[in-house]
């Protein structure tokens, strides 16, 4: 195997660090971000897509109304994501919170970097918001373990063309990445498109374990450390 490509919420960091620090947040903070940084073009570019989708020129009040709904239901939305990473990227510098990463996680990417194994990121968050995690862990800075960052631009999780597109990048055969995930199905995705796959299936995240027909034929293991990475 020859690279790695993770995902992080419930992978190697907690679904309830994103859910219940991060997501509140964004939430708390995105009226008061839009009015200060709303004809920021960056942020306007997103604003404005968001308005368009709901059929044309829409108060800023009315797109905030409707992306805190969109975070409640955690909408896979690239524009609510970029908006978000901008977000969090603000309470990061100021210390209002640090990431949750997994220990095991920490140090298998840590190994595997040293031997010489690409790892790759692949999250519904923007990858700005993924460097910015990555950036302030309670682990310190983790930016320089990652060779790559995709995010939806790169296409939908649970598309086998996203991970195609995505090994294309890379610049390996499908068959030589391995895909951390605790989704089933952007698992099935991935290995419809020749990746290598693994179910993280965490006690933290998961507190019943799920039954080996969910696994849908995936090896599943409970942490890293478990991980049998044969070594290029």
């Amino acid at each position: 195997m020859k690279a790695i490509l993770t995902d992080i919420e419930g992978t190697t960091s907690s679904i309830s660090f994103v859910k219940d620090v991060l997501f509140p947040y964004a939430r708390r903070a995105l009226p008061g971000f839009v009015e200060a940084r709303g004809q920021e073009p960056e942020v306007r570019r997103w604003l404005d897509q968001v308005a368009a989708e709901l059929g044309g020129a829409c108060q800023d009040a009315m797109v905030v109304e409707v992306l805190q709904g969109w975070i409640d239901e955690d909408r896979k939305h690239t524009a609510l994501k970029a908006l978000q990473g901008m977000i969090w990227a603000d309470g990061y510098r100021s210390g209002e919170f640090h990431s949750h990463f997994y220990p095991d996680a920490v140090e298998a990417m840590q190994r595997w970097h040293d031997a010489g194994i690409g790892i790759h990121v692949y999250s519904s968050g923007s990858v700005p918001a993924q460097r910015m995690l990555f950036g302030h862990s309670s682990h310190g800075d983790l930016t320089g373990l990652v060779s790559g960052w995709y995010d939806t631009t790169s296409g939908p999780k649970r598309e086998a063309e996203s991970y195609r597109r995505i090994a294309a990048e890379i610049g390996l055969p499908a068959r030589e990445i391995l895909f951390l995930s605790d989704v089933v199905a952007e698992l099935d995705a991935a290995r419809d498109a020749g990746l290598a796959t693994t179910l993280l299936d965490r006690r933290e995240d998961y507190p019943v374990a799920r039954t080996e027909a969910e696994w849908n034929g995936h090896p599943r293991v409970e942490s890293f450390a478990e991980i049998a990475l044969p070594l290029p």
